[in-house]
């Protein structure tokens, strides 16, 4: 994403309310219908997700097969899929899902778990050699937490040196795609290495007990991942809901700037 769409971007976002700050500025309802059914719903009180226009899903192979179709027709506006997972690991779901949401017409980009057992240039190489430019339609995402269950990579570096990688990883993608990624974290990564940094690229927070101003402190978002037991029609199981900070005038806008 060009520095200049980035910037129209952030400015769309701010005036729509894109922060715990500016919440209260979006112009949706505060008591309206869940957009859909959740497993394991959590009561979030007047800030919660459904006050947003904007919902997507956030996939990857555990999800299986998904009519792609049906899962717009219900409301789904946007995909974050699964793409790469450190320097060796493609999603086996990847390719079906970035042509089944294009061929469905719904705005996507692919995103990267990144290992911290491996250097940020192989992980760039791995990510670029298997993601094609044409599954990038939104700007890609890097994932950064802590990998509790990895059988191979529990290793947590000191803050400075993550944030390093995360910079060099994120600047091999940028001059790649020529988009500059969002950054997905979990609230426990966030507090141990994000807080105060990166603010000029847009963050895709988790935050599935409470809404983010809660624990996420002054940070501005973009996407908000509410659960990961919500129900969708066209996936099976379980899925991970995200909503988008703005209006739906915003996010027109937002996904028009970011394709250019």
């Amino acid at each position: 994403m060009p520095r200049t769409a980035f910037a129209f971007l952030t400015a769309t976002l701010l005036l729509s309310g894109c922060s715990a700050v500016s919440y209260e500025a979006l112009s949706t309802a505060s008591i309206v219908k869940p957009r859909f059914q959740d497993n394991d719903p959590v009561d979030f009180g007047h800030k919660h997700p459904g006050r947003h226009d904007i919902h997507g899903i956030d996939v990857s192979k555990w999800n299986g097969d998904i009519d792609w179709q049906a899962a717009k027709k219900s409301g789904v506006a946007f995909a974050f899929i699964k793409a790469t997972e450190g320097k060796d690991r493609i999603d086996s779901g990847f390719e079906a899902n970035w042509r089944g949401a294009a061929a469905a017409g719904l705005p996507h980009a692919p995103y990267h778990f990144y290992y911290f057992c491996s250097t940020p240039d192989d992980q760039a190489d791995w990510f670029i050699r298997n993601v094609p430019k044409a599954a990038v339609r939104l700007p890609p995402v890097l994932d950064v937490e802590w990998n509790h269950a990895s059988p191979t990579c529990k290793l947590r570096p000191p803050p400075a040196t993550v944030r390093a990688a995360m910079r060099r990883f994120m600047d091999r993608i940028e001059a790649h795609y020529g988009k500059r990624p969002i950054i997905y974290t979990t609230v426990d990564f966030h507090r141990d290495n994000l807080v105060g940094q990166f603010d000029d690229y847009h963050f895709w927070v988790r935050s599935t007990a409470q809404h983010p101003e809660g624990i996420y402190a002054t940070r501005r978002w973009a996407f908000w991942q509410y659960t990961a037991t919500g129900v969708v029609p066209g996936v099976s199981g379980n899925t991970d809901i995200n909503v988008f900070a703005g209006t739906e005038k915003n996010w027109q806008a937002w996904v028009a700037a970011a394709t250019e």
